[in-house]
């Protein structure tokens, strides 16, 4: 038996619940050994941990960093930031803001894998548009990795964890509760070079997502907004975001 499988297997006992699983460990309460071989048995998915030497050294920089990332698809998707940009935004968007999402990402994909949230909206047409033009797509899921939340992108959920990578801090079947949901938007910033949001309100989650690529040095990126009473957008451009109208900006800021 491995330290690895340890960690996975409480790791699936506390529900990737990283203060349980870290205070498991400090003070030796560790499962028993036929518990762990059962749980890591019982997983239908790929996991790996941050003992392993496959695990992206620049995700140990973390406040907190995950300690077992469960997957299916492509691993190699997150190991350099460089290659993916991430593009979030509201969930309940504008034809204006659907219509610049697609036309964005499809030019942007063609040279950087596209992160997101798998959340309605802007999240969901961007792993789609990925998905249409060739590109790869990455989605981090705030739930259980066996878990398609929202429902409704069960079809889309399906061909990222076939062809693409889909991957979560939570294992099985933990179920989507809100305090998960910015552990979830911190790894879209961290497994990203630049963070693009097509269309979001003041108060929303993409503002988390943007506070902690902020935090770790990336590129944030907006398009400008009509909506002068409510635009997450034009309030992060104000602060300083770069102001994009197309993905040709969007390459030249990452590149």
């Amino acid at each position: 038996m491995t330290t690895s499988e340890i960690l996975i297997a409480e790791a699936i006992y506390y529900q990737g619940n990283w203060d349980e699983i870290v205070k498991a460990i400090r003070q030796k309460e560790l499962l028993p050994k036929a518990d762990i071989i059962k749980m890591n048995k019982s997983l239908k998915c790929k996991a790996i941990t941050i003992l392993d030497k496959e695990y992206p050294s620049y995700l140990k920089e973390l406040y907190r960093p995950p300690l077992v990332l469960f997957y299916y698809g492509d691993i190699s998707l997150i190991s350099d930031p460089k290659n993916n940009v991430a593009v979030v935004g509201t969930r309940k968007p504008s034809e204006l803001g659907i219509q610049i999402t697609k036309e964005i990402t499809e030019t942007v994909s063609k040279k950087y894998n596209i992160v997101s949230g798998l959340a309605l909206g802007i999240d969901a047409i961007a792993h789609k548009e990925a998905i249409r033009s060739g590109g790869k797509t990455i989605a981090i899921l705030g739930c259980g990795i066996d878990i398609c939340y929202p429902t409704s992108n069960r079809e889309i959920y399906e061909i990222i964890k076939k062809d693409h990578l889909l991957i979560s801090e939570y294992p099985n079947c933990t179920n989507p509760v809100q305090c998960n949901f910015p552990n979830r938007n911190r790894l879209i910033a961290q497994f990203s070079k630049g963070i693009l949001v097509t269309e979001s309100k003041k108060k929303s989650g993409t503002s988390i997502t943007v506070n902690y690529g902020l935090c770790y040095g990336r590129d944030i990126m907006c398009v400008p907004s009509t909506d002068f009473n409510d635009s997450g957008c034009n309030q992060f451009i104000r602060d300083g975001a770069a102001l994009v109208e197309n993905g040709d900006q969007v390459i030249e800021i990452i590149g």
